[in-house]
């Protein structure tokens, strides 16, 4: 069951869920706010949360705001791609084989059917970048795991808009997106060891500031990098 709340001029989305805890987004591109909360929690209750948090969601929209946001890709030749914060100019070639996606100095290399259309062509990259992140990430891991004294199970790549990354403490999983892959790899490292430190400190407590002023002592100004790059463009339909 859904209702809204209105706080200061902003209106959030309240969706009542058969979950513990209370759980606030922030949507780009417009910083759209949806709180999901325990079912039978009083909506006082949540009034009183999102008070709570009325700083924070006002600092996300204005994040959201000012971030440059990527053009709308078309998949043609002489497009603008990034791969670990390079740019590859796109070469599209058709051919009867396999679609696959190769870099050669500064081209990205598309090979895709003949009349491929673009719908296809995008999903052919998007499936590339995936792989690439999932080939990045078990390095990362294996790295930082006897570092941090913590064991990650698995984790998971996949298309986010509101995060770069995620953690669940109980299942030892961390979940990354895959956007990161466009990305400079210091930024990729700086997730990982973010969503990491969760597994130890699940909340963004002082302990767990404490932590990644222990391990990553730079993290802030890579923080600050990732957020100012620019954001995929997206269809929104929130």
């Amino acid at each position: 069951m859904g209702t809204t709340i209105e706080l200061g001029g902003i209106t959030l989305d309240v969706l009542r869920k058969d979950i513990k805890n209370v759980h606030l987004s922030v949507y780009p591109p417009s910083g759209r706010v949806r709180i999901s909360a325990p079912a039978r929690m009083s909506l006082d209750t949540v009034r009183l949360f999102a008070i709570s948090k009325l700083g924070w969601i006002k600092q996300q929209q204005r994040k959201l705001r000012d971030q440059e946001r990527e053009t709308q890709r078309e998949y043609v030749d002489r497009e603008s791609h990034y791969v670990w914060g390079r740019r590859y100019l796109l070469k599209v070639v058709e051919a009867e084989s396999a679609p696959s996606v190769v870099l050669r100095q500064s081209k990205m290399i598309l090979s895709v059917r003949p009349g491929t259309n673009a719908v296809m062509r995008e999903a052919v990259v998007s499936g590339w970048y995936r792989q690439t992140l999932k080939a990045a990430v078990p390095v990362l891991v294996e790295e930082w795991q006897p570092r941090l004294k913590v064991h990650v199970e698995a984790f998971h790549v996949q298309q986010m808009k509101t995060k770069w990354g995620s953690c669940n403490a109980g299942a030892r999983t961390i979940r990354l997106n895959t956007e990161l892959a466009k990305k400079p790899k210091n930024c990729l490292e700086y997730v990982v060891v973010h969503e990491m430190a969760h597994l130890i400190e699940p909340t963004h407590s002082p302990r767990f500031l404490a932590l990644m002023d222990r391990f990553m002592p730079h993290w802030r100004n890579t923080r600050e990098l990732l957020n100012r790059l620019p954001a995929r463009h997206e269809r929104w339909s929130y």
